[in-house]
């Protein structure tokens, strides 16, 4: 019997491994989980929830009307997406996204301006708050941008586009660093 394949995260590799420059930082992020919620349950509600269950580190993004993307660098772990399914029950229904979505960070002070080039989310703090989320295209990707903090984002991609859209958050680094010049 074959064995079956391994596991291997997307972006690995040396080309993928970070890109810094012109006050920009593109990073491939830990592939650890990424859950799918939707139902009748308000967020205060999921995170009591998510805590119980060993989810005490990952970030709620709103994915849409009563849906919700729960997202960590942690490794799936079985018994705890069992714990919060059983918790959830009768709720919500929680789909387990960990291998078919991809993660990247970008960061800097010029983070804004390159995502300005792919996407027509006003992006501005004021707009945007640290913690906000939305599904958005940036090119012709569907995309989920999250405001991690001031000048960092995280982007949730499927994952046979993660590459593609790697691709394009560098080509427009480097347009971004020409117009700084």
């Amino acid at each position: 019997m074959r064995d079956l394949p391994q596991h291997k995260p997307v972006l690995a590799g040396t080309v993928y491994n970070g890109i810094s420059g012109a006050g920009i930082r593109l990073e491939a992020l830990p592939e650890g989980h990424l859950l799918h919620v939707l139902g009748a349950i308000e967020p205060t509600a999921l995170a009591a929830e998510l805590v119980k269950a060993g989810f005490a580190k990952s970030s709620i993004r709103k994915a849409g009307f009563r849906q919700w993307f729960v997202a960590g660098d942690e490794p799936l772990m079985p018994a705890s997406l069992d714990a919060l399914v059983a918790a959830l029950a009768g709720k919500a229904f929680v789909m387990d996204q960990s291998h078919g979505r991809v993660r990247i960070g970008v960061s800097g002070r010029s983070s804004r301006a390159l995502l300005s080039r792919g996407t027509a989310v006003d992006l501005d703090p004021s707009v945007f708050p640290d913690g906000h989320s939305a599904m958005t295209m940036v090119g012709h990707l569907s995309v989920q941008i999250a405001r991690t903090g001031n000048d960092s984002f995280e982007l949730t991609v499927l994952r046979s586009f993660a590459e593609s859209l790697w691709d394009d958050l560098v080509h427009m680094a480097a347009s971004a660093e020409k117009d700084s010049v």
